[in-house]
């Protein structure tokens, strides 16, 4: 019988057959073809994706735990910091009240401290005040190893007096180009010098660095002014001294402290844009 002969019913039933047939020779195909070769097991499939779940968990619990360190560190810190400071000055007076009336209260020998400190520096800013301090310098001066560790000291504490005229405080916080032209570094300014002319020409027998003066003094005429500055290498105590003029120094719109947040941070703390003053945009980018 021919197929244009065939009932749609009995068409069909041969269609479903033919299917049928078909799945079954592919399913014996698959298992002819798999027959010596390696073929994953169902508690294999399981395990791996058993160790690819602990796998995703893992780098999301590290994540996370790095996430809360981040967030729980600078506040620890800064917790341990001020619970120290406290410590430390209330321990000065809290012997006096504890003999006086008896009893210890947390805090009060601090504020007693912070009121000591408060009045030393409104009596040393009078004339008595500094009268007494300068004679008690003079006696330090005076004594062999004592002297010298409290210049220095005094040196260091007069960076963040605001009182002191004769303060080596960093002035400025500026730009320079260093090391090379094109590139910038961070630097304080910490005071101004005068470059004479006839000194720079005197030097000749020196040698190379008496030819190397020379040629920069021919190039400008009479005294040059130069400006030291600070530029920190090591945080903000170690680094190198240098001597500019003003065209290699650009003053921003940053302050001293700001320029102190920028170094100890490592640059963490750099503002997105940085304006010089008195000098045009462009200078950034050359």
């Amino acid at each position: 019988m021919t197929d244009g002969l065939r009932s749609p019913s009995t068409r069909n039933s041969l269609d479903e057959e033919q299917g049928r047939n078909s799945l079954l020779e592919d399913l014996e195909n698959d298992k002819g073809s798999s027959h010596g070769t390696a073929v994953y097991s169902t508690p294999n499939a399981a395990r791996e994706v058993f160790q690819a779940c602990m796998s995703v968990c893992h780098s999301w619990a590290s994540k996370k735990f790095m996430s809360g360190c981040a967030i729980l560190f600078p506040i620890t810190i800064t917790v341990y910091v001020t619970f120290w400071f406290l410590t430390f000055f209330d321990k000065f007076f809290s012997p006096l009240y504890q003999y006086l009336f008896g009893f210890h209260v947390f805090g009060l020998g601090f504020i007693t401290s912070m009121v000591f400190i408060f009045l030393t520096g409104v009596f040393v800013s009078s004339w008595l005040g500094g009268a007494l301090l300068w004679t008690g310098e003079w006696f330090i001066h005076k004594l062999p190893i004592v002297g010298h560790v409290y210049s220095a000291s005094k040196q260091i504490s007069q960076a963040v007096n605001p009182d002191s005229e004769s303060s080596p405080a960093f002035r400025e916080f500026v730009l320079i180009r260093h090391p090379r032209h094109g590139e910038y570094a961070f630097a304080f300014i910490t005071g101004e010098c005068v470059l004479q002319e006839e000194a720079v020409a005197c030097s000749e027998e020196i040698g190379a660095v008496a030819i190397k003066l020379m040629s920069f003094s021919q190039s400008v005429e009479g005294d040059v002014g130069l400006f030291s500055v600070f530029v920190p290498t090591n945080h903000i105590y170690v680094g190198d001294v240098f001597l500019l003029g003003g065209t290699d120094i650009f003053r921003t719109n940053l302050s001293v402290r700001e320029g102190i947040e920028i170094v100890v941070s490592g640059g963490m703390a750099l503002p997105a844009t940085i304006t010089p003053l008195g000098c045009p945009t462009k200078l950034l980018s050359n």
